[in-house]
C-alpha cells in the first residue's frame, strides 16, 4: 500500500505513514485554503502534514467546501497536546 509521511513528533522529528488515500484527503482542504503545495504531501517539504493538521483537514473535508476555513480553524483552536 503506497503512503505519505505524517509527522507525529516535531521536537523527535518522527515520522509515521498514512494511506496515500487519506493525506490525499486532506490535501484536498489544505490546497483549496493555502494554495498548491504538493512537496507537502510526499515528504519532501517538512516531512508531511503535522497530526493535527491531518485531524483537522480531515474533520473540515467532511463539511461543504464554503465552511473549510471555519471547520478547519475550529478543529486547530480547540487541539491540545498534539
Amino acid at each position: 500500500m503506497a503512503t505519505h509521511p505524517v509527522q507525529v513528533n516535531r521536537d523527535r522529528h518522527l515520522t509515521a505513514q498514512v494511506p496515500v488515500a487519506v493525506s490525499l484527503k486532506a490535501y484536498e482542504v489544505y490546497r483549496h485554503l493555502y494554495g498548491e503545495q504538493q512537496s507537502l504531501i510526499t515528504g519532501s517539504c517538512r516531512g508531511g502534514f503535522g497530526a493535527n493538521e491531518l485531524i483537522a483537514f480531515l474533520y473540515a473535508a467532511s463539511f461543504p467546501k464554503a465552511e473549510w476555513r471555519k471547520r478547519a480553524d475550529e478543529a486547530l483552536d480547540g487541539m491540545q497536546g498534539i
